[in-house]
C-alpha cells in the first residue's frame, strides 16, 4: 500500500519504503517548506494533470558527476553561438519547458499548480533557472531546485538545436566554480546517460545527499549575468 500524506504534517516516509516503480507516497500539497524538505531527503513530486501528487524515491537513481559530463566537438561548437543567463526567465523557463514536445511522452508533469510552487521556490533562492538565449529571444535553459551541494535537475526545453545542452553544459561549468557536488538527474534516460549521467543506488544517493546537505550551497547562487 501506498502511504497518503498527512496534509497537516510535513513528514514522508523513508525514501527505503517506495514501492518497485520508485512512488513513495501520495498527496498532501505543494506548500513550499513540503517541497524543500522532500528535495532535502531525495524525494520529488511528478505526477499527470488529473491525478493526486505523487511523491518519487527511484531506485536506481540517475546523477550527473560535474567532472563526468561529456561534451562532443558539435556542441563545443555550438556553446558558442548562445548568450547565458542565470535566473532571469524563470518562470518562461519552466512555461517552455511544459510546452516543448517530447517524443518519449505523452504530455506534461508541469501544470500550473507547478509552476506556481516553483516560482515561489525561487521567489525564496531554492529554485534557479539557466537560460540559453540567441540574438536576444530565450531559445533553451533549464531549470531545477538547489539543496545543499546539489542541484536536483527538473527540465529541460530547446527551440534551437544544442540550445539546452549548451545551457546545460553552461550550468555544470559554473556549479563546479561554486563548489557543488553535483546533479541529481532523479529518473533514468538515456538522453542524460549519452551525456555522462550515471545510475546509482538509492542508499549511495541518499548518502551523498546526506553529507551535501551540510553543505550551505543553497545560500550561495552566484549569478554572473552581464
Amino acid at each position: 500500500m501506498i502511504n497518503q500524506l498527512n496534509k497537516y504534517s510535513l513528514a514522508f516516509p523513508h525514501p527505503n519504503d517506495a514501492n518497485e516503480d520508485g512512488i513513495l507516497a501520495w498527496g498532501g500539497d505543494l506548500n513550499a517548506s513540503r517541497l524543500i524538505r522532500a528535495y532535502q531527503n531525495g524525494i520529488f513530486p511528478w505526477y499527470s494533470k488529473d491525478d493526486p501528487i505523487i511523491w518519487w524515491s527511484p531506485n536506481p537513481r540517475l546523477i550527473m558527476e560535474l567532472d563526468e559530463f561529456k561534451i562532443s566537438r558539435s556542441l563545443k561548437k555550438s556553446i558558442k553561438k548562445f548568450t547565458y543567463k542565470f535566473d532571469t526567465n524563470f518562470t518562461q523557463v519552466m512555461h517552455s519547458c511544459k510546452e516543448v514536445e517530447r517524443h518519449d511522452q505523452l504530455g506534461t508533469w508541469i501544470n500550473d499548480d507547478i509552476i506556481e510552487a516553483y516560482t515561489t521556490l525561487h521567489g525564496m533562492g531554492y529554485a534557479h533557472s539557466v537560460e540559453s538565449y540567441y540574438n536576444g529571444e530565450l531559445v533553451g535553459g533549464a531549470y531545477g531546485v538547489v539543496v545543499g551541494g546539489v542541484f536536483c535537475g527538473e527540465s529541460m526545453f530547446a527551440k534551437k538545436t544544442d540550445a539546452s545542452k549548451a545551457a546545460y553544459a553552461t550550468l555544470i561549468k559554473h556549479l563546479k566554480l561554486w563548489g557543488y557536488d553535483f546533479i541529481d538527474c532523479q529518473v533514468p534516460t538515456e538522453h542524460l546517460k549519452s551525456l555522462g549521467a550515471k545510475e546509482v543506488s538509492r542508499e549511495y544517493f541518499l548518502t551523498r545527499l546526506k553529507k551535501s546537505n551540510y553543505n550551505e550551497m543553497n545560500h550561495i547562487w552566484k549569478i554572473e549575468n552581464d
